[in-house]
């Protein structure tokens, strides 16, 4: 897993601690290209570069960990000028929304979440999207940034010193271009407002993508208006969930909180490599030699968390999110569009190689979405229908304790026998106040 950010400082190896003049002290990632030099040289030139960098290091916001700004322009550039949304676009939307919803009734007791239909192209998706990344980017990069400080020996956190807040910069504005490279692609992937679970449209708003899902009915030899009622179906189903299920969204994002505040960083590849290079040998051509062995070689620490459990707990909640989706959406179309069955095959191959929000966000935090279990949470989802029924199967969402957990997913037996139980007794519970006040009007009548 890659961090965001390309700097670490190297430890110190030696017993007493001194920097020698010329052998350019213990390296690490960065100052690999010194011939010589101490650590003292190696943050002097730091600071030379980072003075040089200009105002694009200063256009942050306060207190943010990631230059957005930069991210913003860096995305438009890559995306450059999409076509404009048609009048014609955005009655196609509106129209496979409203059909979508109609049937979408018959599929799930939720209610339609009543967010305004909206057509997007990849540039009115980079805008409207970015307070959500905004809000799921920030607190990992304040974390990982915090870890990298953490990770430095204690004399390069002296040394640095005066110049931490121009470090800061330098890490907002390099992850801040690592954002804008996986948004501008991501622009271009997206289909949807709530492309796999994400809650990343604004609130209230059921947005679909036509180009791209132009694209798609073309590469897949399906009628467009087929590609979009799917598409609609599914950005549907997950704005009812988003709308009804009121701890959802919190949830989502509390994972990542909880992910990034356990964020460390293994320097232990890095200071591999310092060894290896024996800095200490003043042999510049060696040096040289083994570096150029380096070339193309990823140098970053490896991001761990101590709260690796919240990556598990936001995969299961995402497959949980989408195996509903998928039922809802193949209970609703099966019978209704030709294409549902392939357009359903098409969509996992999709969530399956990893094509769009997962990978973008996983080169951006660190964390994978891959969900890998949605298929499992589908199948779970469709025998709990089967037992007890859509509306008790719906009701499994009105509190987060209530749910599948990771285990339920590969051995769905026991928890349809909980929910079993449940509607035994609740059905038990109606029998027994239904007789009551059979007895209270048989009391009246002899009355």
């Amino acid at each position: 897993m890659n961090n965001g950010f390309g700097f670490s400082f190297p430890r110190d190896g030696g017993d007493d601690g001194d920097d020698r003049e010329g052998q350019g002290g213990q390296g690490g990632a960065f100052g690999f290209g010194a011939q010589g030099g101490n650590l003292g040289d190696l943050l002097n030139q730091f600071g030379q570069m980072l003075s040089g960098m200009g105002s694009s290091m200063n256009q942050r916001s306060e207190g943010d960990a990631v230059n957005f700004d930069m991210s913003l322009r860096m995305a438009r550039q890559r995306i450059g000028s999409p076509a404009a949304v048609s009048d014609s676009d955005q009655t196609a939307v509106s129209d496979s929304l409203r059909l979508a919803e109609l049937w979408i009734d018959g599929a799930t007791t939720l209610p339609a979440s009543g967010s305004a239909p909206q057509a997007w192209n990849a540039e009115t998706w980079l805008n409207s999207t970015m307070p959500a990344w905004k809000r799921l980017v920030n607190p990992v990069a304040e974390h990982m940034n915090r870890a990298q400080l953490e990770s430095m020996p204690e004399e390069a956190r002296e040394m640095l010193g005066p110049m931490a807040g121009m470090f800061g910069q330098m890490n907002a504005m390099n992850f801040g271009m690592k954002l804008g490279h996986a948004l501008a692609d991501l622009a271009q992937q997206a289909l949807t407002g709530t492309d796999f679970g994400l809650p990343v449209a604004p609130q209230g708003t059921a947005a679909l993508l036509p180009a791209n899902a132009t694209k798609m009915a073309k590469e897949l030899n399906v009628p467009g208006q087929e590609v979009l009622v799917y598409l609609s179906a599914r950005e549907a189903a997950r704005q009812r969930l988003l709308t009804h299920v009121p701890w959802l969204v919190e949830r989502l994002i509390s994972s990542v909180e909880e992910y990034a505040a356990g964020l460390e960083l293994d320097t232990s590849r890095l200071e591999e490599i310092a060894r290896s290079l024996d800095l200490e040998s003043g042999d510049p051509q060696e040096i040289q030699r083994k570096l150029g062995e380096l070339q193309g070689e990823d140098l970053s620490p490896r991001v761990t968390s101590r709260n690796a459990s919240a990556t598990a707990r936001l995969e299961t909640l995402l497959a949980l999110l989408e195996g509903w989706v998928d039922v809802v959406v193949e209970d609703a179309l099966a019978d209704r569009i030709p294409s549902s069955a392939r357009l359903a095959e098409a969509w996992t191959r999709r969530r399956a190689t990893g094509g769009s929000a997962e990978q973008a966000f996983s080169s951006i935090v660190g964390i994978e979405l891959s969900a890998p279990k949605v298929r499992e949470a589908a199948e779970l989802w469709r025998r709990v229908g089967v037992a007890v029924g859509q509306e008790r199967r719906d009701k499994v969402w009105d509190h987060p304790d209530f749910l599948p957990e990771a285990a339920d997913l590969d051995h769905p037996a026991a928890f349809i026998d909980t929910l079993l139980d449940d509607t035994v007794e609740a059905d038990l519970d109606e029998e027994f106040v239904k007789l009551e006040e059979e007895l209270r009007n048989e009391d009246e009548d002899d009355s």
